[in-house]
């Protein structure tokens, strides 16, 4: 039996070399980076095609100067706008475009794919073989 703590890292260095993986694919078939596909994917599937910054930072994983920069670069893409909440002026929201949405859709189709060459390639090692099967039970039971 593998100890807690080693299988911990073992999914953690198979989790950060499928990210890497990924992000490459991303970066070179669609010149977008990972965190920005996972912005405008949230979006996408978020009521009103938007959020306050602070809700997307937490789907994200991010602190709030990480999500400013981030929110920026897909304004500048023309993925996004920002926008003020009506009932409180202090709450900013942003609001993927269609630009944003048709990015998101056609790297969408690609994903998937990238996720399971990633997976494939990682699994060659032996001792990320059962990690590798594990996650794809969860996400084959999620579906």
């Amino acid at each position: 039996m593998i100890p807690q703590s080693m299988l911990w890292l073992r999914v953690k260095i198979i989790i950060d070399s499928v990210e890497n993986q990924i992000a490459k694919e991303l970066q070179r078939e669609h010149a977008i980076g990972l965190t920005e596909y996972r912005a405008l994917k949230v979006l996408s599937e978020s009521e009103n095609s938007e959020l306050r910054m602070q809700d997307l930072a937490k789907h994200l994983g991010l602190n709030q100067s990480s999500v400013t920069r981030l929110v920026e670069r897909l304004e500048r893409g023309g993925y996004t706008i920002r926008d003020i909440c009506p009932k409180d002026k202090r709450g900013v929201y942003t609001v993927i475009t269609g630009r944003g949405r048709d990015v998101q859709e056609k790297v969408g189709e690609s994903f998937s794919q990238y996720l399971n060459d990633a997976l494939d390639d990682v699994a060659i090692e032996e001792d990320n073989k059962i990690v590798v099967n594990c996650l794809r039970n969860i996400t084959m039971a999620e579906a």
